[in-house]
């Protein structure tokens, strides 16, 4: 006759459990490390025997920063219904931030990069891999948020390869009303981040949407004043969020300096795109406290998400900039 299994067993085993569990999971919640754009690019192209074009370089970026949210330590982990990934909420909301940012570039590459005018056609495989990345970013079932990726990728080497191979339907287009069109997406999604983060504190803020014209309207009343603060239990996930899109951002920088050298060197923007990097280098700096903290803005305690709103306002402010120069003949 078997024994039976003791209570201490079953309490042993549970624990064993647990703690595994919880080591997988702390590995799985290291953000990835900064990516070197440009030597991927030179290992890539050497792989390929392909000479780097205008395009190369961004592209690559775009593919690399994909290819991390499905390839770091524990893989995606958004739609993730198994412990320990479904425990986990930092490092799924830094995945959405990175998302988040290589949908506004697979949307503008697709919608401006790849096209000379308004009137041009599509790029076929942007065609494709652009709606693969706005699937539900908890998807688990058929189609899975992974699998849908993946596919989008394929798609980008294609376009990636028939750039190189001079295809006259593949073109990239390195024009200044293009890279504005790009930086007017993450002015906006920086912007966001940067009034979320403040909002850890709370504040009354007064209403102006419709300031500077005497004649606008609105589809809704809305106060002249309101409340402003995220949810003491939402404040991390936006910190993390902010940091993904960071990451992201940081690399999609990195590659446009190159492809848009030209036209930043023109324009003498070059110095401005390097201090936004510079900015979003800053904001991926180690967090060395256990859980993030969001004491009073000069009160005893620190508050991460007012550090972090510094650093993306600074960077959003010289993207102002930048788009300013830009837009000057």
């Amino acid at each position: 006759m078997t024994d039976k299994i003791s209570p201490k067993m079953i309490g042993y085993s549970l624990a064993a459990i647990f703690f595994i569990n919880y080591f997988i999971g702390v590995y799985w919640s290291f953000e990835p490390a900064a990516i070197d754009i440009q030597q991927e690019v030179i290992a890539d192209a050497k792989t390929e025997q392909v000479k780097p074009v205008v395009g190369y370089t961004t592209t690559t970026a775009l593919i690399r920063v994909a290819e991390t949210l499905l390839k770091k330590p524990g893989g995606y982990l958004s739609n993730d219904a198994m412990p320990p990934s479904v425990f986990l909420d930092n490092i799924p909301a830094w995945e959405f931030g990175a998302l988040e940012m290589v949908r506004d570039m697979s949307l503008v590459m697709r919608q401006e990069f790849s096209r000379s005018q308004s009137q041009s056609t599509e790029n076929p495989y942007l065609q494709k891999a652009q709606p693969r990345f706005n699937i539900d970013h908890r998807s688990w079932a058929i189609p899975s948020a992974e699998g849908e990726y993946s596919k989008a990728i394929e798609e980008l080497y294609l376009y990636r390869t028939a750039l190189t191979q001079s295809q006259s339907q593949a073109q990239f287009y390195a024009r200044a009303d293009n890279l504005r069109d790009w930086l007017k997406e993450v002015e906006k999604r920086l912007g966001s981040y940067s009034q979320r983060l403040s909002a850890s504190v709370g504040r009354d803020q007064l209403n102006v949407d419709l300031a500077g014209d005497s004649v606008a309207q609105q589809s809704t009343y809305s106060a002249p004043s309101m409340q402003v603060k995220t949810s003491w239990w939402k404040i991390d996930d936006v910190f993390y969020e902010a940091r993904g899109a960071s990451w992201a951002l940081l690399h999609f920088l990195k590659a446009i300096e190159v492809d848009f050298n030209d036209v930043l060197e023109k324009k003498n923007a070059k110095v401005s795109v390097q201090q936004i990097i510079r900015e979003l280098e800053a904001s991926q700096q180690s967090v060395f406290s256990p859980m993030i903290l969001n004491g009073d803005g000069f009160g005893m305690l620190a508050n991460h998400s007012l550090v972090m709103a510094n650093y993306i306002s600074r960077a959003n402010a010289a993207l102002i900039d930048l788009n300013t120069l830009l837009s000057q003949g």
